[in-house]
């Protein structure tokens, strides 16, 4: 989409258009003119025959190199989206007992084990990647970087455990991003937190206070609610419901300006991690196309002249 950085320079556009608009009355004027001329045959003398209609495409092509470069002086610009400098993306992954669940296939934790890897598949390799695993502790299992197959290799290894400590998934999450090099840059890097998790906290700091932690450092908190309602395990032989504590994430994620999602199967959270690879991590930069703007200018103006030329031997 278009844009104009400088908009106000669009006023040039009105002494074009009044130009185009004086033209206009002067050809109607000049029909008038010409039906009420007794003598013809002058007329036609005064008038080349064959050009006709013709004669306004010269005039046209005038005007429309005019208006490019009207709307040039305001600057045309187009978004293009290019990576953060240092833009660092921290996996928290939820390993308690009620990833086992089988309402999503094979299992819960298996399917998050597969998207994920996905995910970080298809980051740009610029990005650096780190991973936090959550039970009743939280561990950072690779430090933020370039090192894809470190993040596979420990997404394979994810172990469950017991209990579910979100807050403190968030904290170790900050923790590992002071690891980011500085590179001359004051702060942590441009980073998101991707938190998948499926139930509710039963251990450690409270979520709340991990989302004012998040937010004092500007690092937006992504959650995923994943499994469904109807989830199942077994624990010392009894069969025991794991529901999603999706009110939880959608706070946390809102409180830190994260956005929340859903995913009740493998191929929706595939989805959710294809929506947020194509926004995290990047900016939006206005890239000028003034360049187009003249060029078309240059085009329409060579052609009126090239046509003034050909039918009445005269620059327009």
């Amino acid at each position: 989409m278009i844009r104009f950085l400088e908009p106000w320079w669009l006023l040039t556009v009105i002494p074009v258009l009044a130009v185009a608009g004086a033209y206009v009355w002067r050809q109607v004027r000049r029909k008038a003119y010409a039906m009420r001329f007794t003598n013809v045959e002058l007329l036609r003398v005064l008038a080349p025959r064959g050009i006709g209609a013709r004669r306004h495409l010269a005039a046209g092509a005038l005007l429309v190199a005019l208006l490019a470069m009207a709307a040039g002086m305001a600057r045309p610009s187009v978004d293009t989206r290019e990576p953060l400098e240092r833009a660092t993306i921290m996996l928290a992954i939820d390993v308690s007992l009620s990833m086992e669940a089988t309402d999503v296939a094979p299992t819960r934790i298996q399917a998050a084990k597969q998207a994920a890897s996905e995910f970080v598949k298809n980051l740009p390799p610029t990005f650096n990647v780190g991973l936090v695993a959550f039970a009743k502790s939280a561990n950072v299992l690779v430090s933020p970087t370039k090192d894809r197959p470190a993040i596979q290799q420990a997404l394979n290894g994810l172990q469950l455990a017991q209990s579910t400590a979100t807050g403190e998934a968030v904290f170790s999450c900050l923790e590992a991003l002071r690891s980011v090099p500085a590179d001359g840059a004051q702060g942590l890097p441009p980073a998101r937190i991707v938190l998948l998790s499926d139930g509710y906290r039963t251990f450690g700091r409270s979520i709340e206070e991990a989302a004012t932690a998040a937010d004092t450092a500007n690092v937006p908190v992504s959650t995923i609610a994943f499994g469904t309602d109807t989830g199942m395990i077994e624990i010392d032989g009894q069969a025991q419901r794991v529901p999603v504590d999706r009110p939880s994430l959608q706070r946390l994620a809102q409180a830190t300006k994260g956005h929340f999602y859903e995913a009740t199967s493998a191929a929706e959270l595939k989805q959710v991690y294809q929506d947020m690879g194509s926004s995290i991590g990047y900016r939006t930069k206005p890239r000028e196309v003034t360049q187009w703007y003249v060029g078309t200018a240059l085009l329409f103006a060579l052609a009126a002249a090239a046509m003034s030329l050909l039918w009445t031997s005269r620059l327009p």
